[in-house]
């Protein structure tokens, strides 16, 4: 039987987070156990070493942890509880911080519990009652181990997306620098086809490729003279000809980037056109990839309504109204109708693309929110 002493202090650990915490201490256990004995002995045990929170199941558990998601690096939880049961509790855990470590805690060997535990808990060890401390100090020293180099791939790989990411926005405005009249061009052609996909609701693995090809379109513009990129008048027919080769110099330059090769035929697609009039292989209705469809509407209207070395820009209701006209010939017809009845977000965005442009990057998200 459970004295009033007992019951006191369970009542305090379900409701209040227990917490030693030392800022000299850079990680924090999570000990998830109903017996007060035992919830003692871990703390004292590790407390020395550890920041400490503590729960009396696993339903308080999680709380805890939603709390203190960016602290908790251990889990040690015991399997047998009230409210939720240990295997329960590190299942959802194991959802909410996929790499926090966890440990449970067992005074049954059942092979069914354990696989289970394994299984859903992406569990790092199961430990048999009755433990010896030092056993437990050595399971969480070793778990801990292995936290750190989760954590130092994951900065890795954070940092190497943030490369990426820099890598292809300098390519995109080096490119757009070469002619003073394309200045931005590539951020908002991008930023205008992002808008489309995402009210297309294409996923988040696609918005991460438009994006990019995005940014990347005109890379085959490098190998354009800059007395045709920047030429204040009509171009002659073998000038036409020499510019029409962008796309496929676009497609040539980023099959040598092995992580960039899914792109490449959308680079190399974008100026096809629905009827089947575009180039440089005469393409027509959806056997042209859909982002290319996106890219087009994006990058003809950005070209209206930009000032041109051989013209003014056009204004944003004629460019729409310019959209419009062309679906079904030069345009997806449903993307085009879809880019025209987001035209008051499309003129916002036009008026002010680097603020609307952190809005609907989902590359820098991934930088800035440790997305990888």
């Amino acid at each position: 039987m459970i004295n009033l002493e007992n019951n006191l202090f369970l009542n305090e650990i379900s409701n209040i987070i227990k917490s030693d915490a030392d800022e000299t201490k850079t990680h924090t256990v999570l000990i998830v156990d109903d017996e007060i004995n035992n919830l003692q002995l871990l703390r004292r045990t590790l407390r020395g070493k550890y920041n400490i929170l503590t729960a009396s199941n696993g339903k308080d558990g999680l709380d805890v942890l939603k709390e203190h998601l960016d602290e908790v690096s251990i889990i040690v939880s015991d399997h047998k509880m009230p409210v939720m049961e240990g295997t329960e509790f590190l299942e959802h855990a194991n959802k909410l911080a996929p790499d926090v470590i966890k440990i449970l805690l067992t005074g049954f060997s059942d092979i069914e519990i354990l696989t289970d535990a394994v299984n859903k808990c992406n569990l790092f060890q199961y430990v048999l009652k009755p433990y010896d401390p030092e056993e437990i100090v050595k399971v969480v020293e070793n778990g801990i181990c292995k936290f750190n180099c989760v954590s130092s791939k994951s900065v890795i790989l954070k940092d190497l997306r943030e490369l990426f990411y820099k890598t292809i926005k300098s390519i995109s405005a080096a490119l757009d620098a070469k002619d003073p009249y394309t200045h931005g061009h590539s951020l908002r052609v991008t930023l205008y086809s992002l808008m489309l996909s995402k009210e297309l609701n294409l996923d988040e693995k696609q918005l991460e490729e438009i994006e990019t090809a995005g940014l990347l379109h005109d890379i085959g513009k490098i190998a354009i003279p800059q007395s045709i990129l920047c030429k204040p008048g009509k171009l002659t027919d073998e000038e036409f000809e020499v510019m029409k080769s962008h796309p496929e110099n676009s497609e040539k330059l980023i099959l040598s980037i092995k992580n960039l090769r899914g792109i490449s035929n959308w680079l190399k697609t974008h100026h096809e056109r629905w009827d089947g009039r575009g180039y440089p292989d005469n393409l027509a209705g959806e056997s042209i990839p859909i982002s290319a469809r996106i890219i087009a509407i994006a990058d003809t209207y950005d070209a209206m309504t930009s000032t041109r070395s051989y013209r003014k820009a056009l204004s944003h209701e004629v460019a729409m109204a310019e959209i419009e006209k062309c679906a079904g010939s030069q345009f997806d017809p449903h993307l085009a109708s879809v880019f025209v009845r987001i035209q008051d977000s499309i003129k916002a965005a036009q008026e002010n693309p680097e603020q609307y442009y952190s809005q609907y990057s989902y590359l820098q998200k991934e930088i800035n929110f440790g997305i990888y």
